[in-house]
């Protein structure tokens, strides 16, 4: 009884500043915070034409922006008096804005940033972001380098064209893989390859199983590396937790729950034949293609499409591009195998070094990091210089041959308005021709028909000359040119077809010279203008991609939007800190593991781990928060009067640790970064999930991979624990 009224005393002492119109505040906009992160939205401010006009030719004067190019029918349209300028709330800019405020009602002051950047209680914001991002580099780079695509095509090869089977290895792969290098580049690349897969599948009527299987098994794989996740890394510093020993406590229950849960997603969530087919029929890749040589889709316009999009191509087209980035990957032997070095030295030498630490201390562990990446960032630059002259020469190619996709669409399109209307009989069978086939709803709804009701190029040609006005042949134009000094257009040469513009002008229609032809391609809105800053910096990107393709993209794919976000993060729960929130936190946690024990304590921090990450500003957000109220809970019982029992401290600890990771595939996809960028690539591969189905798919699978992990867990604590009390650590 004396302890409880002990523990309720320095408590109440604690919390007194909580009746504070700044504390309440500070909760108030930590909680806005976090419902915007998980709804972003836009907020239109209405600003008067003519300012917006002054505001945007000042730039334009000083050559900042290029002036912008009215449409025809829009310079005789009078224009509204009001325009509108869209300001972004989302994951990056809300919890600015909100530390802003914050500082500027003096709710937070210079303490909680410097305590929110630099570190406090073991946590150091900056050394968490500096290793996981450079960390993340060399393993994104070892993606970029084809490796994970590559061995995702000899499993495919390996499960044949057995249904379950190939479910079975593609889930050893992508769980064994992303236990190594985390979750992320399995997102990468993992996704994009089953968007490939599902695609040129001939009975697989929806990617539903396969997609949501690897993104769940990618997030319970980075549970176990601390260097796997940034959650990890925030847990295992707040707690003074070596890696290795991290790893030998969360390595089981992680593993028995990947084992468990595999026959469930295929008897039981899954079990449909058009998700998982007995007998798998693939679209074969022909010999032709086979042996030419695949090229590196981290070169810009490498394939001769526009980048994540397809409509440049009819449905076979796009069909055989799929099966083409299957069945034969392109793969950087030298760049892989040096990546694979380096992060495996890397992790060796992290995980020695850290054992190593004497208890107390602090080794910042990005010291070894930040080097490695460094080094696998002179290595991509050195490969992408060498080969600068194949990588400019095929984006130049791919260039001109959207160019030249695009001029035919157009004549096509221009066609089509000159032909005569179909019969009602034509119109029809055209119809039936465009309907999908049963079950590629959710992948052929989004791709182009054209095909289908393509003319022939003879018909092409004759409307674009119809609509000309042109019956001359090459030397009569040429003839009527010199005479009229006027260019008249040309007609394409039989032998290599060219497209024929309905409404461009003489000018464009003339064939320019080689060297004209490449710059004009390159920057076509750019040769009569000013250069501005815009114009030079986008030069220099895709000057940059042409010539360092896998720095470029390994850049493109890091995850800087995480920098900004986590250290305001840090910086508001400090915020909550300072402000007595965490120990009014602490103390319902510790009423709570009063009632319940060991086992409501695995119980409790798993589903708050799990439900905050939904609502609590990501995974990330949540395991800062959860850290502090924990590290709170500690304090309540730092007399030693009344010690926790060291089950009962590693069992929460460890299960929060299991909640955020798997939170990841629970309701929303803001409950993580990868969730939010699993979404974005299926979106660019035509595959749309909506939040009802995330949510829906989701939550049979979250549900089952929580009972399991915290049931293992509660029996590893109770074999290899005490009820002695805790130390720091272990």
């Amino acid at each position: 009884m004396a302890n409880d009224n002990t523990s309720t005393a320095s408590t109440a002492g604690g919390v007194s500043n909580i009746q504070e119109w700044r504390s309440i505040v500070t909760l108030v906009v930590f909680v806005v915070t976090n419902i915007i992160v998980l709804a972003p939205f836009h907020i239109p401010i209405p600003v008067p034409r003519s300012f917006n006009d002054a505001i945007r030719q000042f730039f334009v004067k000083a050559r900042v922006i290029p002036p912008r190019r009215e449409a025809p029918d829009q310079e005789s349209t009078k224009p509204h008096k009001v325009v509108y300028w869209n300001i972004p709330i989302n994951l990056i800019t809300a919890p600015l804005v909100a530390d802003l405020f914050l500082l500027a009602i003096s709710a937070i002051g210079r303490q909680e940033v410097v305590d929110g950047t630099y570190g406090k209680d073991s946590i150091y914001p900056y050394d968490i972001m500096i290793f996981f991002i450079s960390l993340a580099y060399i393993a994104i780079s070892i993606d970029a380098s084809g490796l994970i695509r590559y061995l995702a095509f000899k499993v495919l090869q390996k499960g044949g064209k057995v249904g379950p089977w190939l479910f079975f290895y593609l889930y050893t792969f992508f769980f064994a893989l992303g236990s190594f290098i985390g979750n992320d580049p399995i997102i990468l690349s993992g996704t994009a390859f089953l968007a490939y897969m599902t695609r040129v599948s001939r009975n697989i009527v929806h990617p539903r199983a396969w997609i949501f299987t690897q993104f769940a098994v990618a997030n319970i794989a980075s549970a176990i590396l601390v260097s796997s996740n940034p959650t990890n890394l925030v847990l295992a510093g707040a707690f003074g937790i070596k890696f290795i020993v991290y790893t030998a406590n969360m390595i089981v229950p992680v593993v028995v729950t990947a084992i468990v849960l595999f026959p469930f997603l295929l008897y039981v969530i899954f079990a449909d034949e058009g998700l998982i087919p007995s007998s798998i029929q693939m679209h074969e890749l022909s010999e032709e293609a086979k042996a030419k040589k695949p090229v590196n889709p981290n070169i810009p316009h490498g394939r001769g499409i526009e980048e994540d999009d397809d409509g440049m191509t009819n449905d076979d087209e796009a069909k055989q591009l799929s099966l083409e980035e299957v069945m034969n990957p392109f793969l950087d032997k030298h760049g892989a195998a040096f990546g694979a070095v380096i992060m495996a030295a890397t992790l060796i030498t992290v995980l020695v070094v850290n054992a190593a630490q004497i208890h107390g201390g602090h080794i910042q562990v990005y010291l070894i990091t930040l080097p490695a990446a460094v080094v696998m960032l002179c290595w991509d630059l050195t490969l992408g210089w060498l080969n600068r002259k194949e990588t400019r020469k095929i984006s130049q190619r791919g260039r001109e041959e959207i160019e030249h996709k695009r001029a035919e669409r157009e004549a096509r399109e221009a066609a089509l308005q000159i032909a005569p209307p179909p019969t009602s009989s034509q119109q029809t069978s055209t119809e039936e021709l465009r309907i999908p086939p049963p079950g590629d709803t959710a992948i052929s709804q989004s791709e182009g028909t054209e095909a289908l009701s393509t003319p022939s190029e003879k018909d092409v040609l004759a409307a674009a000359n119809l609509r000309e006005g042109s019956s001359n042949t090459e030397a009569e134009a040429e003839a009527e040119a010199a005479k009229e000094g006027q260019t008249q257009s040309s007609l394409p040469n039989p032998e290599k077809p060219t497209a024929v513009m309905g409404d461009t002008t003489p000018n464009e229609l003339s064939g320019p010279s080689s060297e004209d032809a490449k710059r004009d391609v390159r920057t076509p809105s750019n040769t009569s203008e000013k250069a501005s800053l815009v114009s030079k910096v986008e030069d220099g990107l895709s000057w940059a991609r042409e010539t360092f393709p896998t720095v470029m993209a390994v850049m493109s794919h890091l995850p800087f939007a995480l920098i900004p976000f986590a250290f305001c993060m840090f910086v508001m729960v400090q915020g909550l800190v300072t402000k007595g929130w965490i120990e009014v936190f602490a103390y319902g946690w510790d009423h709570w593991v009063e009632k319940t024990g060991t086992i409501g304590s695995i119980g409790g921090m798993g589903f708050l781990g799990v439900i905050l990450s939904n609502f609590s500003g990501t995974n990330i957000g949540t395991t800062i928060l959860l850290c502090r109220v924990i590290q709170g809970w500690e304090k309540l019982h730092g007399d030693g009067l009344n010690p926790i029992s060291d089950r009962t401290f590693w069992g929460a600890v460890y299960s929060m640790a299991l909640g955020v990771n798997y939170g990841a595939f629970s309701i929303a996809f803001s409950a993580s970064l990868a969730g939010l960028l699993w979404r974005d690539i299926l979106a660019r591969k035509h595959i749309h999930v909506r939040s009802l189905d995330f949510a829906r798919v989701n939550l049979p699978i979250i549900a089952i991979s929580m009972i399991v992990g915290c049931t293992v867990l509660v029996g590893e604590i109770y074999i290899i624990r005490t009820d002695n009390p805790y130390s720091k650590g272990t």
